[in-house]
């Protein structure tokens, strides 16, 4: 290598596990023998790292990338690794997603001490979560059921549920496998009842355009299945106008060329939903945007028109 690609990411446990994979992939693929030298990781801790409410309330998403992206404008890293469920999806001028890997599991985990599964958490039992999603999702279900804020990277939310601060919590199947504790989820909970988020369990990695050098780099670990299927969901995810203050579930799958989307959007009270489902005969890039949204934009004229 001509020089250090440096790769940028947030501290976390989880995200740390995810720029090694990246450092890993691209040792194994470019020949790198010694790659905390030639790969070096450098860390951030960004916006949404130090706050303590709600993410919405503070601008929901870009919250975990904002400081990877001045740090990638500044020519501090050459990379910056990304859960692509929390990358807006108007990216900032000069900057672009130059690979996404392959997708992970994009079910959601149930995690309860004391319940096996939803069906089984009693009437107004307490679940902690952060996500306006999967509370909506959970409250369309279980309308009995109470919430509480719980946030944190997955140990410290692991940690308070043991303390009893509430009943049960969700995290994403993807994060505790890569973690290495998939047998911390209680159940998995099908995608026909909780929708993923949209990107959900997809790993990418952004680039400024012009630097082609890193692009090129990376371009051999992009996986182009899952780069058409989070392609659709973000396109739905954009119709909708999403962030973290909506709502918004998508989950795309390709079979035999074909691409499935499924899409849905909620009120926050989960009193509401909305839900389409949509294929397309050849899957690609353009195809599955323009399929997400057709679809997004389906459900924001019927929203508009009740």
């Amino acid at each position: 290598m001509q020089r250090p690609l440096k790769i940028g990411t947030r501290g976390s446990p989880l995200a740390l596990y995810q720029a090694r994979l990246v450092q890993s992939l691209l040792a194994e693929r470019h020949y790198v023998m010694r790659p905390d030298r030639d790969l070096p990781i450098v860390t951030f801790t960004t916006s949404g790292d130090k706050l303590k409410g709600e993410l919405s309330e503070f601008g929901g998403k870009g919250l975990f990338t904002k400081e990877l992206e001045w740090a990638l404008e500044s020519g501090e890293v050459d990379i910056a690794v990304h859960s692509m469920k929390d990358v807006p999806t108007q990216l900032q001028s000069g900057h672009k997603i130059a690979a996404v890997l392959e997708r992970e599991d994009p079910r959601d985990a149930f995690i309860s001490p004391k319940f096996a599964s939803i069906v089984d958490l009693p009437n107004g039992a307490k679940v902690g979560t952060a996500s306006l999603r999967r509370r909506a999702q959970l409250a369309a279900m279980r309308p009995d059921v109470k919430f509480t804020l719980l946030r944190g990277n997955v140990g410290t939310r692991l940690k308070k549920l043991s303390a009893g601060e509430c009943d049960a919590t969700f995290l994403a199947y993807a994060g505790l496998k890569r973690l290495g504790q998939p047998g911390v989820a209680t159940s998995i909970i099908e995608t026909v009842d909780m929708l993923s988020a949209p990107a959900q369990a997809a790993i990418g990695i952004e680039v400024m355009e012009g630097n082609d050098w890193a692009a090129d780099l990376v371009a051999s670990l992009n996986h182009m299945p899952t780069l058409i299927a989070i392609t659709a969901e973000r396109a739905f995810l954009r119709a909708l106008d999403g962030s973290c203050r909506t709502p918004i579930a998508a989950l795309a799958k390709i079979k035999d060329g074909h691409l499935y989307l499924e899409g849905e959007l909620l009120v926050e009270d989960g009193s509401k939903r909305w839900r389409r489902d949509g294929f397309i005969h050849k899957a690609g890039l353009e195809n599955a945007a323009r399929l997400g949204l057709k679809m997004g934009r389906s459900i924001k004229e019927e929203m508009e028109n009740t």
